[in-house]
């Protein structure tokens, strides 16, 4: 009984560290950091495309403190200017795009097989932690900080002073900047956008490597159905696909199209009675 009530903790302890992303600094660690990727157009789908990062992910907006900073940041114009400047970048189209990749469905195929993806969502949620910190979220500094900055003068300043912001003047000018259009222009051809599957496919040259497909018949020319040797038994097998394609006739011009079923052979004609003598 010890031993299985060991093996399940270490289950419990092993699954959210297994669905980790490798590499630890592409995943963010702190609520900033994960408000900051996902108000960021040319990144924030990155938990949708891969379970390994989805499940640090769940972990961060089920805790109290991302709302929390979430409320400070939406109180300061230039993150507003931040994520609107983001929107006009090659890399939004990109972002989006990627969901052509099939390896992106696959991947979450092969966690929808795996307990330990599920272990790992299931510890998110169950965490008896994070509902202390649910619970005691009210005496949270940071929601204090919230509640004071909605009567403070400076945010009303900042936001009086926005418009001369120079991410503002980028974004009035972003419209007339041809670089802009090329940009996206190029992120729409650029085959690295659709994921590595399409990059064989679109990118000129790489198709000569596949392998030749077999010339399709000429269904221009007339071809008959050839009937079964006088004596032999029908050769029609209702499960075989290539006995219904034999069964197709071309008709010749001007007569509708025949199914010959085959049928099986007449019966020989009985030999002449002898004379009596």
């Amino acid at each position: 009984m010890k031993m299985k009530s060991l093996v399940a903790a270490l289950l419990v302890c092993a699954a959210p560290t297994a669905f980790a992303d490798a590499p630890a600094k592409q995943v963010p660690q702190t609520p900033e950091q994960w408000l900051a990727r996902m108000t960021d157009m040319t990144q924030n789908m990155s938990a949708y495309k891969d379970p390994k990062v989805f499940v640090p992910w769940l972990n961060a907006v089920t805790e109290p403190g991302f709302y929390t900073t979430m409320g400070n940041n939406m109180m300061e114009p230039g993150n507003w200017l931040n994520m609107m400047n983001s929107m006009t970048q090659p890399g939004a189209y990109t972002n989006v795009a990627a969901f052509a990749d099939p390896n992106v469905y696959m991947k979450w195929l092969a966690a929808s097989l795996d307990p330990n993806f599920y272990t790992a969502v299931l510890t998110q949620l169950s965490d008896p932690g994070k509902m202390m910190r649910w619970a005691m979220s009210p005496l949270d500094p940071k929601v204090m900080s919230m509640l004071t900055n909605s009567v403070n003068p400076n945010v009303y300043m900042k936001w009086m002073m926005s418009p001369l912001d120079p991410r503002s003047l980028q974004l009035m000018m972003a419209p007339i900047n041809p670089n802009l259009y090329m940009g996206w222009a190029g992120a729409s051809l650029n085959p690295g956008s659709y994921g590595d599957m399409w990059k064989g496919f679109m990118t000129p040259g790489a198709t000569t490597a596949l392998p030749t497909l077999p010339a399709l018949p000429n269904f221009a020319a007339p071809t008959a159905w050839t009937a079964p040797a006088a004596g032999a038994a029908p050769a029609f097998n209702f499960f075989d696909p290539n006995a219904w394609t034999q069964m197709l006739q071309v008709p010749a011009a001007g007569q509708p199209f025949a199914f010959p079923f085959p049928t099986a052979p007449a019966a020989p004609a009985a030999a002449p009675a002898k004379p009596a003598k």
